[in-house]
């Protein structure tokens, strides 16, 4: 089934014209969110920590933040920007008790509300704007007279113009002018954490750190499978941003392209599947869900343990030292 899409003459900003909307967080999202709408003619409160470095270039930017509770007040949409794993607490502690009836509250990511962390009351519409690529690339993409393309849904629609208030913020943030996908909360939250541990950042990583490895372990130099393994991947999925599997194939040579369709299928086998499938259930169950929130609640001893094996690891050093040699990429070590 062709997913239903919306731009801008289906997407009108009216139902936000002359209204408020509040922003919590100034984060990687809250300062796109904030500033697009504000240049679109909308009223913007922005809520964060006074004394943070979000709260000062918040206020660099133009606006004055103050407290949830102040921020919320006569709201007619409330944009919740923060990481998922504080959003419930500050949910329940300061934006939950100062809601009011007829209020739209907004995510940019459904895991809360899908997994039910968060549970707002029946009087209030829940939707959800997600952009589909980082928060300054929103606002670039935005000051250029673009956008970046957007997801839509509606969990509850206490006034009966929930949608319309949602796609009135897509509009306010630019994304109706690339286009705005129609999903349900289910379906963007389930997605977007199957594509981040399974290609985008945990398929992904395993597979140039065993790569770089098993170079490595037979005898070739660390540097020479650095770039083989991860400097040259970005060569190749820019290929496939700009034009999927058939561009990229296109574009390199023969030798590549018969490797990439004879070997790949030997690297992803049904074994690798199965374990993609056994990690979608985990998702769709709340298994995950359960499991980071409880790891994040314990102080992150496992996650801090994960992040520093890796980080001192040998791919990672032979990459801090090669990175100096090239100017260009304007490295970025952490």
């Amino acid at each position: 089934m062709a997913a239903t899409m919306y731009y801008e003459a289906d997407a009108p900003i009216t139902p936000l014209t002359g209204k408020k909307v509040a922003v919590i967080g100034y984060g990687s999202q809250g300062h796109a969110h904030s500033q697009n709408l504000r240049d679109s003619g909308i009223e913007v409160a922005v809520a964060e920590l006074e004394g943070t470095d979000n709260f000062k270039l918040a206020t660099e930017h133009g606006f004055t933040p103050s407290d949830i509770a102040t921020a919320i007040d006569g709201a007619t949409l409330i944009i919740v920007t923060l990481p998922d794993e504080i959003q419930a607490k500050v949910y329940e502690s300061q934006i939950g008790p100062n809601l009011k009836a007829g209020q739209t509250i907004g995510f940019c990511h459904g895991f809360n509300i899908h997994f039910k962390y968060i549970v707002p009351p029946k009087d209030v519409n829940i939707v959800m704007i997600a952009p589909k690529g980082p928060g300054h690339l929103v606002r670039s993409e935005y000051e250029k007279g673009g956008g970046v393309p957007c997801l839509v849904a509606v969990e509850q629609d206490a006034t009966g113009d929930a949608k319309q208030v949602a796609l009135a913020w897509a509009n306010g943030i630019g994304g109706a002018r690339a286009g705005i996908i129609e999903t349900t909360y289910k379906e963007e939250t389930e997605t977007d954490l199957f594509g981040e541990q399974v290609v985008l950042c945990g398929g992904l990583s395993a597979l140039i750190k065993a790569g770089f490895e098993t170079l490595v372990a037979a005898g070739y130099q660390p540097e020479i499978a650095y770039f083989e393994c991860m400097h040259e991947v970005k060569l190749i999925v820019d290929l496939m941003y700009q034009g999927g599997l058939s561009y990229m194939r296109y574009s390199i040579s023969n030798t590549a392209e018969y490797g990439d369709l004879s070997r790949g299928p030997r690297i992803i086998t049904d074994e690798t599947r199965a374990e993609m499938k056994k990690i979608l259930g985990e998702i769709t169950s709340g298994a995950f869900a359960k499991e980071w929130v409880a790891e994040y609640q314990g102080g992150l001893k496992k996650f801090n343990e994960l992040y520093d094996k890796d980080h001192g690891s040998q791919l990672e050093t032979v990459g801090r030292t090669l990175r100096k040699m090239m100017k260009w990429i304007e490295a970025k070590e952490v």
